[in-house]
């Protein structure tokens, strides 16, 4: 099978970082694609990079569906534009996020959820009320890093993200950690063994989950609110995503 993996931002060594982890977590016989917008910004940090950040993401998706993709993961933890693309899709769609504190909550009694800066906590914080899991969630900190830092090995991200999780252990009392940025997908295996708890990446956790989906046949619900968008004219540049 082969699974599209989508970075909503820009920048493509995020990407070529969220596409070797997906690659590292696919089981025999999976195929990842990791692709990118060709327009949006560069990294998302709050609701107004969000904002931009969908159309390009919807157009992947879009491409994606066309070649037949068994599931599509769209790697921002926010989950961005994650409704709209299961809308768009037949193929089941999976955000990071969800993924991860899924797959938290089967393994901790509570978690706590590492992200970038703190603008970002509005938005995880209402998606686990969204998931039901929000009981689930000891808190959600940010480690104070701009996204694209975390290409830099050397710009001192690491180290805050494990104060941060240092503080969520004692702290929070939490018993697993989820990293709330696709950027931190490479840093689970090192962050887990240096403090001695689960810590959960979204990238990992969506590949698992949407290979089982296709596994099992399941597609998105077409019946409900996932019902496919009517056809009607879309005006200026968004001419080009009108529903036919």
């Amino acid at each position: 099978m082969e699974i599209l993996v989508v970075n909503p931002n820009t920048t493509g060594a995020m990407t070529r970082k969220i596409g070797l982890a997906a690659a590292r977590a696919a089981g025999p016989g999976t195929r990842i694609r990791a692709t990118q917008p060709a327009m949006g910004p560069a990294s998302i940090e709050g609701f107004y990079d969000e904002a931009f950040s969908v159309p390009g993401l919807l157009a992947e998706i879009a491409r994606g569906e066309a070649d037949g993709v068994a599931a599509h993961i769209i790697a921002c933890f926010d989950d961005t534009g994650l409704d709209a693309a299961r809308s768009l899709a037949a193929a089941p769609v999976i955000g990071i996020g969800e993924a991860a504190f899924h797959m938290a909550s089967l393994i901790a009694h509570r978690f706590a959820v590492v992200t970038t800066l703190s603008r970002s906590i509005a938005a995880i914080e209402a998606n686990l009320v969204r998931y039901g899991l929000a009981a689930r969630c000891a808190a959600v900190r940010a480690a104070e890093v701009p996204v694209l830092a975390l290409e830099d090995r050397d710009a001192g991200a690491v180290g805050r993200i494990a104060a941060e999780i240092a503080r969520a252990k004692a702290e929070d009392r939490a018993d697993a950690i989820v990293l709330g940025c696709a950027g931190m997908a490479d840093l689970a295996g090192e962050l887990s063994a240096a403090h001695g708890l689960p810590v959960v990446d979204g990238v990992a956790s969506a590949v698992v989950l949407a290979e089982g989906l296709a596994r099992l046949g399941l597609r998105t619900a077409k019946s409900g609110p996932y019902a496919p968008p009517l056809p009607k004219p879309y005006a200026g540049i968004f001419a080009p995503f009108a529903p036919r």
